[in-house]
């Protein structure tokens, strides 16, 4: 089987499992970069809660987060963990977000140059920033986590620690371009990373057995 192929297994694998995800979970644009820079390193369950705390302080939006103390901010995404390290990063985020006029303008930008500046924010990785631009902005970008390195390790497709650079061009090259496909992959592969291949992989209830090298 051809790498393409293969990849494009694993895809159709996991949607019959899991079904369509329908992934971002954000009611607006600006709340999925929020969401992108708080859940570094933290469940989704405790960013939905720092995110309601923005929401009920009437602070979701770029202009109140980069003008707020700090200490405010902090206190609101308490429950995101690593609270004085996101508040910096998500101020930061959002001071460089209004000079560059949101996402109203930002949006004509190329991915290429909107990527580049997006890696220069004080805190934003390639994961993050690939967050962003998938999610935020529909660009056809593959996103890299923890999860599809651990799952692609056991099937025997990345083999040690790859760059992420190299991961994600590998697998844009394996698939058409297509922002929704991408973003349904990765929604399907944060499932499949979250449920089944855990740390302790559940290899019963697991769709990927046929062609896993793991088990």
């Amino acid at each position: 089987m051809s790498e393409s192929r293969f990849i494009k297994k694993v895809y159709q694998l996991l949607l019959t499992q899991h079904g369509h995800q329908s992934w971002w979970p954000a009611n607006s644009k600006f709340e999925v970069m929020v969401g992108a820079i708080l859940t570094q390193n933290t469940a989704w369950t405790n960013v939905e809660k720092a995110i309601h705390n923005l929401i009920s302080a009437g602070m979701l939006d770029a202009h109140s987060i980069a003008k707020a103390k700090q200490e405010k901010v902090a206190t609101l995404i308490k429950p995101s963990g690593y609270f004085n390290v996101k508040t910096k990063r998500l101020q930061k985020f959002c001071e460089w977000f209004v000079i560059r006029g949101g996402h109203k303008r930002l949006r004509y930008w190329s991915t290429k140059k909107l990527r580049e500046e997006l890696l220069e924010v004080y805190g934003v990785g390639y994961e993050t920033a690939d967050d962003i631009l998938l999610y935020a902005f529909l660009r056809p970008i593959f996103v890299i986590d923890a999860y599809t390195r651990r799952i692609f390790s056991r099937l025997g497709y990345i083999e040690g620690n790859v760059p992420y650079d190299v991961v994600r061009l590998d697998f844009e090259s394996k698939l058409s371009t297509n922002a929704k496909l991408y973003a349904e992959y990765h929604a399907l592969i944060v499932q499949h990373g979250k449920h089944v291949c855990k740390p302790k992989p559940n290899c019963d209830a697991c769709s990927l057995n046929s062609i896993c090298k793991f088990n």
